[in-house]
């Protein structure tokens, strides 16, 4: 792959770019609806702990990491911008939890979150995996928004590296909407668009954290910490405790490993 010409384009259009193709790869995931109306719950699990392994580890190394040594190269304490950016990240996401109605896979309706509404169970649900495609976008857009700090080949690559991490793990994010809404009577077509739907924040949110980094400079270490407590605040309490329901909870473990051992090789590699 021939990085150095894409360091020619504006860092806001890559990180779009970048984020349709996440995106992409949650439509994807959602049109395993088409094959299947129902899906183990082992294997659910195990995709879900993928999942949360990959959020985990480009919370480090895509965001952290970067974000520590960007800072005491600007001489400031390296810990200072990521210690508040990563507790505000996570701030921001409950105050987001608490406020925005949405049900997670697998609750009755009364175990709803946010605020009350008398909005339909599938709006619910899809809001629920929205709701935490938000951080992921961000983060992809703040990953290539620091090109425009520093154009370099290795920061180019690590925000690739985190782009094809973010897109893995939308493939089971967009299956596990779309197939228990067909188990729930939608129909393969409706149960899809919904599921497709749920990754359509990534590219805004993408946008909007490049455009951000660009207009503020100093703000990207805050900006990339933040973006990781965020995500963390969504593996804990969203990923971990879905795949670990059920009784062979050893599968969703094993994924986290995996996916964790993923992202930091993409990671490592690339970047």
């Amino acid at each position: 792959m021939n990085f150095e010409s894409l360091l020619e384009y504006n860092p806001i259009f890559l990180a779009l770019i970048a984020t349709l193709f996440t995106w992409g790869l949650t439509a994807l995931g959602a049109a395993m609806v088409f094959f299947f109306k129902s899906i183990n719950q082992k294997i659910l699990n195990s995709m879900l702990g993928f999942a949360a392994g990959v959020m985990i580890a480009a919370s480090f190394w895509s965001l952290l990491k970067p974000a520590i040594e960007m800072a005491e190269e600007s001489g400031t304490l390296g810990w200072l911008p990521a210690l508040i950016g990563f507790l505000a990240g996570g701030a921001f996401l409950l105050l987001v939890d608490k406020l925005l109605p949405h049900l997670h896979s697998g609750l009755s309706m009364d175990k709803a979150e946010g605020i009350k509404t008398s909005w339909q169970r599938s709006v619910l649900l899809v809001l629920a995996i929205t709701l935490h495609n938000i951080p992921e976008g961000l983060a992809v857009g703040v990953a290539f928004g620091a090109l425009a700090n520093n154009p370099d080949v290795g920061i180019l690559a690590g925000a690739i590296a985190l782009a094809i991490g973010i897109g893995l793990q939308n493939f089971p994010e967009g299956a596990a909407v779309s197939i228990p809404l067909r188990r729930e009577g939608f129909s393969r077509l409706r149960a899809f668009n919904y599921g497709q739907m749920s990754g359509v924040v990534e590219p805004i949110a993408a946008v909007i954290g490049a455009y951000l980094v660009l207009t503020i400079t100093p703000l990207l270490p805050y900006a990339l910490s933040f973006a990781a407590g965020a995500m963390i605040f969504v593996v804990v309490e969203e990923l971990i405790p879905t795949s670990q329901r059920g009784d062979d909870t050893d599968l969703s473990t094993v994924g986290a490993m995996l996916g964790f051992a993923t992202m930091m090789l993409l990671d490592v590699a690339l970047g």
